[in-house]
């Protein structure tokens, strides 16, 4: 089944606002409607393709006839990713970057053949997983003619290894696919991004992904024990151990390299017992510096809980860590929300529970029951619906997130709500900023926001200035450009500052190495070298 081309997800899961929500948006906000629906799939044309006869041929009988379409909806549904801009873009019927072909290869032979292909006639490639990028990951810079290599045939989980607790699968996996071929034998990868419904296996890695449970289980690169890559100059196979002493792990290069270096055509990761008891609960904290002490008493000195999260007064006051039930918060309206959770076998969740529930009770914790949890969990992919109905009411809704040290958190919460708030209100559309940590590690946490908003007349011109503002404010407040969205081109300005000018010419020395035509993603992560 395709993702709704035009929002998110499955559309009969699609629900619209509550009336009270629509009023309080047009009350506090000065939200007003749409003022006209999405355009229909049907209505919407791009432009001719550009490929040229001679390079379709070659591609498909590298892939065969049937898989490689440029039908205008298989062009249509490849086009861009899921950000706020990218989906009021194509709401209008917006698709003049739409790639020019879909080429969906088999295996790893094929997608090197087709490689070659592209280099050969300098026709870019794009690597297209579930499509739910929200940095400007999949829509290609400075190129003439480009494909979506959409990787859903490689979908098949390719071994086992009992005694090592690995599994090695092909990139074009669902998660919900990943969990359920991984449980036919008893175990779980136990990562669960909010994309999880949607997004691919390869798109975990090639954006360096954290899922929920990230507590528990860890990061996705975590998890990552080999890879195998195809690229124009051939086949990087990587990972004979599980750590290694012999030189630079060259795995952390390809993972977060959001195919700019290469296509992941295999991944072998690390899994484990499928848990025979989940416990998801919350808590409640005076405020959201005294939750974050709770998280990080947990983080630095355990137990540490499978999930853990924080919101923020005004997240917690709008209910947003239930999506399912919006406006709805905590029952006295104030305070922040904690939600923890607790995965494994029945004795050593309930062990390491009680521990915990010694550390958040003593950090001033206020103990809440099952209820906020259950609700949490049931509702944990929900929030991109949410913001498809908001898009539908007339409202503006985006997301950000980064990460930092814990000492500079404080400093980085203010200074990125700050700088949406003061951008917004200055445009004349102040908005409502929600926060939350999502999360943890001994010396750090990561910082999720929301942002709602009046569209404003043109909502994907408005939204620019105030994304740039935030990522100044976070580089200022030292924090870093992304924690698990990515680069893409919406963060490429911030990442060159990040890492500076060394970083950035070691970055286009591999990719001159690997990829020398440059038809990998051009434009994506890479920033543009300093002049000499």
């Amino acid at each position: 089944m395709d993702m709704l081309w035009s929002g998110w997800g499955d559309p009969a899961k699609a629900a619209p606002l509550p009336d009270k929500v629509v009023g309080l948006l047009r009350d506090l906000l000065g939200v007003r409607p749409a003022d006209a629906p999405p355009a229909a799939l049907s209505a919407v044309k791009p432009q001719p393709s550009r490929l040229d006869e001679h390079v379709r041929a070659a591609m498909a009988t590298v892939v065969g006839d049937a898989y490689l379409r440029d039908d205008d909806e298989s062009r249509i549904r490849h086009t861009r990713g899921k950000s706020t801009p990218d989906l009021l873009r194509i709401r209008t019927g917006a698709v003049s970057d739409a790639p020019d072909a879909v080429v969906l290869p088999a295996d790893h032979e094929e997608v090197l053949a087709v490689l070659r292909v592209c280099a050969q006639h300098r026709v870019a490639v794009v690597p297209f997983g579930g499509g739910t990028c929200v940095v400007g990951g999949l829509s290609p810079r400075d190129h003439d003619c480009f494909i979506a290599l959409d990787l859903r045939r490689m979908n098949q989980l390719l071994s086992v290894d009992e005694i090592s607790r690995t599994a090695t699968l092909q990139p074009g996996l669902r998660g919900p696919q990943v969990e359920a071929l991984l449980a036919q034998r008893g175990y779980t990868l136990g990562h669960f991004p909010q994309s999880f419904e949607w997004a691919s296996l390869g798109g975990f890695a090639a954006a360096r992904s954290s899922g929920q449970a990230s507590a528990g289980y860890g990061r996705f690169d975590d998890m990552v024990m080999k890879l195998q890559v195809a690229t124009p100059q051939g086949t990087l196979e990587l990972g004979r151990a599980p750590r290694s002493a012999a030189g630079p792990d060259l795995r952390q290069l390809v993972l977060g390299s959001e195919g700019a270096f290469g296509v992941i055509t295999s991944v072998t990761v690390r899994v484990r017992p499928k848990p025979r008891t989940k416990v998801y609960e919350g808590w409640r904290f005076a405020s959201f510096a005294a939750g974050q002490a709770a998280l990080r008493a947990l983080a630095q000195d355990g137990p540490l809980p499978t999930v853990l999260r924080l919101s923020d007064e005004t997240e917690t006051l709008i209910g947003l860590a239930d999506p399912e039930a919006i406006g709805g918060g905590l029952d006295s309206a104030s305070g922040c929300l904690a939600i923890a959770g607790y995965e494994g076998t029945s004795a050593e969740t309930a062990d390491r529970r009680d521990r915990a529930h010694a550390v958040l009770s003593g950090a001033g914790g206020e103990f809440l029951g099952e209820e906020p949890g259950d609700k949490w969990a049931h509702g944990r992919f929900s929030a991109p619906y949410l913001r498809d109905a908001l898009l539908d009411a007339g409202a503006f809704a985006e997301t950000l997130e980064t990460a930092a040290f814990w000492s500079d958190i404080p400093a980085l919460y203010d200074a990125v709500r700050d700088a949406l708030t003061r951008t917004l209100a200055d445009a004349g559309t102040p908005p409502l900023v929600m926060c939350h940590v999502s999360h943890v590690y001994p010396a750090g946490a990561s910082l999720y926001f929301t942002v709602v908003s009046a569209q404003g007349e043109d909502p994907v011109a408005h939204w620019a200035p105030v994304k740039q503002a935030a990522n100044d404010a976070i580089l200022a407040a030292g924090g870093t450009i992304s924690h698990h969205h990515g680069v893409g081109t919406d963060h490429r300005e911030w990442y060159a500052r990040e890492i500076g000018p060394l970083g950035v010419a070691v970055l286009h020395a591999v990719k001159n190495q690997l990829d020398p035509v440059g038809i990998l993603n051009p434009g994506i992560l890479l920033p543009t070298l300093p002049s000499a």
